[in-house]
């Protein structure tokens, strides 16, 4: 789906619901943040985003415990799973990414282009894994673009999904 038709419908949906979003990027570093408001109008929906790419960012700001970053790492499900919740504290809906862009940094069970990617609406929380098709050029930029919109497609499809 072309960047602008998404974004047109997450509008609509969020606007349409009455909801907010927030957003907690780390290896995004505001990419999502800066898409949505390309939206005019995002003031209507949007109520904070935080960019939290140091482990003690997502500890003071988004409550992930000490203890989830130290047993399974920044790049973890546990780690995306906790960062909407600490979102969902202050919106109705979240979105939160954490990965490795690369081109140093990954291994074997955690490969650059990794990312994970949490969606929240109240107190439902849906963490996806997903790998970027645009690992292999080892272009951060381009990696990063690949998962915000993934990121955002996956977004609409689980607020259609959960609000329908």
């Amino acid at each position: 789906m072309k960047k602008e038709i998404l974004l047109k419908e997450l509008k609509e949906i969020l606007i349409k619901n009455h909801l907010s979003l927030s957003s907690a990027e780390s290896c995004t570093g505001g990419l999502i943040s800066s898409y949505l408001t390309d939206i005019a109008g995002a003031s209507e929906f949007i109520f904070q985003n935080f960019v939290t790419y140091s482990n003690e960012a997502k500890i003071k700001y988004l409550n992930v415990k000490k203890e989830t970053l130290e047993k399974y790492g920044a790049v973890s499900e546990q780690t995306a799973y906790e960062m909407s919740e600490g979102l969902l504290k202050l919106t109705d809906c979240s979105i939160a990414t954490t990965g490795i862009l690369g081109p140093t940094g990954g291994s074997k069970e955690k490969p650059i282009g990794l990312v994970y990617i949490s969606l929240g609406y109240k107190n439902k929380i849906k963490v996806i894994k997903y790998i970027s098709k645009k690992a292999s050029t080892n272009d951060r930029h381009k990696i990063k673009k690949d998962i915000v919109k993934y990121a955002l497609n996956e977004l609409l499809l689980f607020l259609k999904n959960t609000l329908n």
